[in-house]
């Protein structure tokens, strides 16, 4: 059987190899069944490292660590690589700061009736809130909604991707149902106006479909509730770290995500390690 070197032999220069050894035996001995690791075992591992060494280091290390899981897989000892997905990001990339994030019972509050400053838009605004609540969408995907992609016999919605999201269809709650019913058939026909025949979903007074900046407006008129910042993207990623908190499985979240890649995902888990350190900024906050 062909030995850990002289694999790493058939890729890399004779300079290397001795620096993959030492790192792959350092990961070995860090992590004692590392060969039988999956995906979210790898990637506890990787945040391990976020918190001692730069951002060129821990590329290096899991450089190291895919060809480990190369090997196993080239002697029959794996039929996967764990560590195959993940992409590291690039270091000015802001880190999701998880005790920041609102708990479902807060996002709920977000959908109670309240009083609008034009009636005829409060069953659009509480849609457009409940696809951010329900669906954690993005601003974009909500933009580009059409009629055609609302299916209330089968109550889904199917939601066009972006550059940074998958396509996908996604189930509506019992509640969007009947909203959706009386806004398409009602409140919607009385914003469409003559001058602007068009298939967009969502329209504003005038009867124009809705900009980044209308859904942008309507979610600072609920902030003064919160002390936390309210955005689309902080409501979007309460909405992922709730389910991933729940136990949902990685990849179930990722397609309701839409994302293109599982590690994106993975960064709203709440692991024992950022679990911690959640509660300890909580009680014990550091200005």
């Amino acid at each position: 059987m062909i030995t850990l070197k002289d694999f790493l032999r058939q890729s890399l220069r004779e300079s290397s190899v001795e620096s993959y050894l030492y790192t792959i035996e350092k990961y070995k001995k860090a992590n004692r069944n590392a060969d039988k690791y999956d995906y979210q075992k790898v990637m506890q591992y990787i945040e391990l490292l976020r918190n001692n060494y730069q951002p060129s280091t821990i590329k290096a290390t899991l450089g190291c660590i895919k060809r480990y899981y190369d090997y196993l897989i080239a002697i029959g000892k794996r039929k996967d690589n764990p560590a195959r997905a993940i992409r590291l990001r690039d270091k000015t990339e802001n880190p999701i700061q998880l005790q920041d994030l609102f708990t479902e019972k807060e996002l709920q509050s977000l959908l109670h009736p309240r009083k609008e400053r034009y009636p005829f838009l409060a069953k659009r605004n509480k849609i457009i809130m409940s696809l951010l609540v329900h669906q954690g969408l993005r601003i974009g995907e909500i933009e580009n909604l059409k009629l055609s992609d609302i299916d209330l016999e089968k109550a889904t919605i199917q939601v066009t991707g972006t550059a940074l999201t998958n396509n996908r269809n996604l189930p509506l709650k019992a509640e969007q149902i009947l909203l959706l019913y009386q806004y398409i058939n009602h409140d919607r026909t009385k914003l469409k106006t003559w001058r602007n025949d068009n298939n967009k979903l969502l329209l504003g007074k005038l009867g124009t479909p809705i900009r980044t900046e209308d859904v942008d407006y309507l979610i600072t008129t609920y902030q003064k509730q919160y002390k936390k910042k309210l955005t689309a993207t902080t409501i979007r990623q309460s909405v992922l770290a709730n389910l991933l908190a729940k136990n949902n499985d990685l990849r179930v979240v990722q397609h309701f995500a839409g994302h293109k890649h599982p590690d994106t995902t993975e960064k709203y888990r709440q692991t024992g390690l950022n679990a911690l350190k959640t509660a300890i900024d909580k009680l014990h906050p550091i200005r």
